[in-house]
């Protein structure tokens, strides 16, 4: 089978992204997905993985609608023979991610469309090491985000303690706690916490999604876990397999300047 990134490399495809309007996940995912070139992207593909952002058990816009996930299901199938799972690991301390699956209505759409949900906080492991990254020369992370094409699908949200998290930070869903929380604080992922921008940004040189698919129909403006909302809603969706230029994207539709965000810059 051809890797992901192989097959994304030796097609020469364009890898910036596409913003469209919202109108219901139904009819705008589609768009979104065909618009920016998706089916191209899944030739040859087995195994795809869509990882919504369930950071904890909170409601959309705090994280992603189950029937958004949905929505990319129905369109991976409509162009592919890969077999999909959804998969998380949430990074709120009292619950397990199965808690928020069912909390949050995604036990329901995987009975639905037949679809494996996965816990990447308890997945199988691989050890990798890279001596150029400052924050972790070594890591844990699962062994199916190297079997599969990962299909990111946060929501757009500004972020306290790195600017905005949207595909990039999103890939911390990935981390296992038994490594990556401990003495380091209560979330998780909390060993992320102490250099953010640098560790987002070795988090993603070893494993950075295939494709983003960003949930903007809303929008968080101050906080990821709450706060307002944009107002008025975004209403966009934003797509492509550049993680780095879609979240770039994303930045300046929270009226940021991506250039002032370390781990976009």
């Amino acid at each position: 089978m051809m890797s992901p990134e192989l097959g994304r490399r030796e097609k020469g495809l364009n890898l910036s992204c596409i913003i469209c309007d919202f109108d219901t996940y139904a009819k705008s995912v589609p768009e979104a997905l065909d618009e920016s070139g998706l089916p191209d992207l899944l030739q040859g593909v087995e195994k795809v993985l869509v990882k919504p952002n369930l950071v904890n058990a909170s409601p959309f816009p705090v994280t992603t609608r189950p029937e958004c996930c949905a929505a990319v299901v129905d369109f991976v199938r409509s162009c592919s023979n890969a077999s999909i799972v959804i998969a998380e690991g949430c990074g709120e301390p009292s619950m397990e991610t199965t808690d928020i699956f069912r909390s949050l209505g995604y036990e329901e759409i995987a009975l639905q469309l037949d679809v494996e949900l996965v816990d990447l906080n308890y997945a199988p492991l691989r050890r990798l090491a890279d001596p150029e990254c400052a924050v972790f020369p070594d890591i844990f992370l699962p062994e199916m985000a190297f079997t599969h094409f990962i299909i990111s699908v946060p929501v757009l949200k500004a972020h306290s303690l790195a600017g905005i998290t949207c595909s990039l930070k999103s890939m911390m869903g990935f981390a296992p706690p038994q490594y990556y929380s401990g003495s380091h604080g209560i979330w998780r992922k909390a060993v992320f916490h102490e250099n953010m921008h640098q560790s987002i940004k070795d988090l993603n040189k070893y494993r950075t999604p295939d494709f983003t698919l960003v949930d903007a129909s809303v929008g968080l403006a101050d906080y990821h876990l709450g706060g307002a909302a944009c107002n008025p809603p975004v209403c966009r969706l934003v797509a492509g397999a550049d993680a780095l230029a879609v979240d770039r994207e994303c930045a300046a539709l929270l009226g940021l300047d991506w250039k002032t965000i370390d781990h976009l810059a």
